[in-house]
């Protein structure tokens, strides 16, 4: 077996055990790279090393701790609360507001995971009173979040956008995040129409219980967020650095507990999103991502690679991890993959990809749904609601093949 098909086999095992195992792929992926490159390819073990995304693993680790420390001392879930009471029990509005709300969450930072944990156990209960149905409520929280999830602030959109860079297509942060954004804008549109939204009463008197004033801990922390925000985008600061000064500052003016925040950063993830990274290096490396690209172009032309692609993505990610693995296993083969096919263009063929891996998450066995299912007190509506999540996310990925098809060369022309 050559070194390119060998690398090739290890990254097809790695996903299709991220489908059906509970092991984290990343810390798989490390041995494979170790043992491939060095026993296989012949490569010194200093070179497999350097495959690990160390700029990506610092961006990631402060990002998710400045969020992790915002959570832990309670300003994340009080701002939701007081966001959710300005909806003041409006059933029509209610849904909108929770697209809105979750899309604000996700995209300021905290990503789409962590925005819908925080918003979904408020908006179920206050849908429900107000006569929201279940499964509109979870389709537009989790719609929203994700709609966000691209934000170049945004965990996963540090992933997707550091991994189009790597394969020389960066530089389009914005065209990625409103692509993705429109793709879920127009999906939770449909599910509102489709499932009644429009037909709720204008006023049912559900609001959120009253909550305490943010404290000072919580103030200072809304303000040094929104400072790292705009520092970011106005000024181009290094995202992961700017992150560590955040916390630092907050560590320092005793607003956030440091040790509690450490416990918060989703460590396993990380070392997903890494780990599968310094495979997809060692099968650069090898000729494997060639290999890969070729494979990939038997089943696509030229005029349907995008939605081709999109729909391929969509399948993988309805079970395994979008940013873990999808993300940083696609990507990378971009160039490759249009090259093979013999045309496209290789930003609206990453745009196809995120927007294909994004629109299934509401799966209930990805993680947003799930979320959803267990904000379901009652067992006999929580497998309900189970049943049809699988559904609407299995649908959405013919749903997100037509949508890339048909605007993801739009976008990659902004």
């Amino acid at each position: 077996m050559t070194p390119a098909v060998a690398s090739l086999v290890a990254l097809i095992i790695a996903i299709v055990l991220s489908c059906t195992s509970r092991i984290n792929v990343g810390v798989l992926s490390i041995a494979f790279a170790w043992l491939i490159g060095v026993y296989s390819a012949g490569m010194k073990a200093d070179a497999v090393a350097a495959g690990f995304p160390t700029s990506l693993f610092v961006t990631l680790a402060g990002v998710t701790l400045l969020f992790g420390l915002a959570q832990v001392n309670g300003t994340l879930e009080g701002l939701a609360r007081r966001a959710v009471r300005l909806a003041r029990g409006n059933a029509r509005v209610l849904p909108i507001f929770f697209f809105v709300l979750a899309f604000v969450l996700s995209s300021v930072g905290p990503g789409a995971i962590l925005g819908v944990a925080l918003l979904i156990p408020l908006a179920m209960p206050i849908g429900v009173k107000a006569g929201v149905p279940r499964l509109l409520t979870a389709l537009m929280v989790a719609n929203g979040a994700n709609a966000g999830n691209l934000s170049p602030v945004g965990v996963v959109g540090i992933i997707a956008n550091s991994r189009m860079t790597e394969a020389g297509i960066g530089g389009h942060e914005w065209p990625v995040f409103a692509a993705n954004a429109l793709a879920h804008l127009l999906v939770g549109i449909g599910a509102y129409a489709l499932f009644g939204g429009w037909r709720l009463t204008r006023d049912s008197g559900a609001v959120a219980d009253p909550t305490a004033p943010l404290t000072r801990a919580q103030r200072l922390t809304t303000a040094v967020v929104l400072i790292w925000i705009v520092a970011v985008v106005a000024f181009s600061l290094n995202v992961g650095m700017a992150a560590f000064a955040a916390v630092s500052m907050l560590v320092l003016i005793n607003a956030g507990d440091e040790a509690a925040a450490v416990k918060q950063v989703p460590w396993g993830v990380i070392i997903m999103v890494c780990g599968v990274s310094m495979l997809i290096a060692v099968l650069d490396k090898t000729g494997g991502m060639a290999l890969f690209s070729s494979l990939l172009a038997t089943i696509a032309l030229p005029s349907t690679i995008n939605g081709t692609i999109a729909f391929v993505t969509g399948l993988i990610s309805s079970w395994s991890s979008t940013s873990g693995v999808v993300l940083p296993a696609f990507l990378p083969t971009v160039p490759s993959l249009v090259a093979s096919v013999g045309g496209g263009d290789p930003l609206a063929v990453a745009i196809s990809i995120t927007i294909g891996s994004h629109l299934v998450d509401v799966s209930p066995l990805s993680t947003l749904g799930a979320l959803c299912v267990a904000a379901v007190m009652d067992p006999v509506e929580a497998r309900l609601l189970f049943r049809r999540l699988l559904i609407w996310g299995l649908s959405m990925t013919i749903v997100g093949a037509i949508i890339a098809q048909m605007m993801a060369g739009l976008f990659a022309r902004l």
